[in-house]
């Protein structure tokens, strides 16, 4: 497994690979803090390519509140130890000097669906997102890109993102991974409580399958102690945004 810290060795291993028809090149963005739902992805990523690339690089740009950035959990040997099970052929992971050169004066801007969902509740959270998935396909330049569908919002937003801009990458899909409560798996369950995590999150993804409407939904999730940023039915699927103490959770399933 090699490990590359910087866009410059990036694409040169890149290009030393090019132009090999054999180097089918998938790829896994993280922000690190690994576990099963990314091990799904490197699996889909293995099976489906010659060579696996999995970044990892906690994104500042994509966190509206500072103290949440603060407090995204960093398990940088264990993510290194998965990476190494997973057979991922490099990892990369970038300061964020080198990635932002330019100090995020430049920013991708999407005028619709980013508006609303998390995008509502997160001001300029779906810019940094976009824009460093962006800079990551152009300096990985990977045939594909492996999303989990957890974050159905930002998939749909990255795969508009890379046909709008004719980028040659296929973004594909990866049912979201559950734990036997049901609870998307998620880097921010590291920060629940035992309590919380194992009997009172597990209720998100209960209530918006058992409901019938988004309503009924939302006024279930209040009794049980959640603040709620949203819950809407849109495009046949429900999407879900909760907090849990200081701990955000979404969550979506199809209608």
């Amino acid at each position: 497994m090699k490990l590359i810290q910087t866009p410059h060795e990036m694409k040169i291993w890149r290009n030393s690979v090019k132009d090999d028809v054999k180097y089918s090149v998938g790829f896994v963005p993280t922000m690190g803090a690994l576990h099963a739902g990314h091990e799904e992805l490197l699996k889909k990523s293995k099976a489906e390519n010659k060579i696996s690339v999995l970044s990892i690089f906690v994104n500042p740009t994509q966190f509206n509140d500072p103290t949440d950035f603060e407090k995204y959990p960093v398990t940088w040997d264990a993510d290194l130890k998965i990476a190494q099970i997973n057979n991922v052929d490099v990892v990369f992971a970038p300061t964020k000097e080198l990635l932002y050169l330019d100090g995020y004066k430049f920013k991708l801007i999407e005028n619709d669906f980013s508006r609303y969902l998390c995008g509502k509740d997160r001001p300029g959270h779906f810019d940094g997102v976009l824009t460093v998935v962006m800079k990551l396909f152009h300096v990985i330049q990977p045939n594909k890109a492996y999303f989990g569908e957890k974050d159905y919002q930002q998939f749909q937003l990255i795969k508009g993102m890379a046909e709008a801009f004719f980028m040659n990458v296929n973004v594909v899909p990866v049912p979201t991974v559950r734990e036997k409560t049901g609870l998307a798996m998620s880097s921010r369950n590291l920060r629940l409580s035992e309590k919380n995590r194992s009997e009172v999150a597990p209720l998100i993804y209960k209530r918006i399958t058992e409901s019938k409407t988004a309503q009924e939904a939302l006024e279930k999730l209040q009794m049980d102690g959640f603040k709620i940023d949203y819950v809407e039915d849109r495009n046949q699927r429900r999407f879900v945004a909760v907090q849990l103490n200081d701990v955000r959770l979404i969550d979506n399933v199809a209608l």
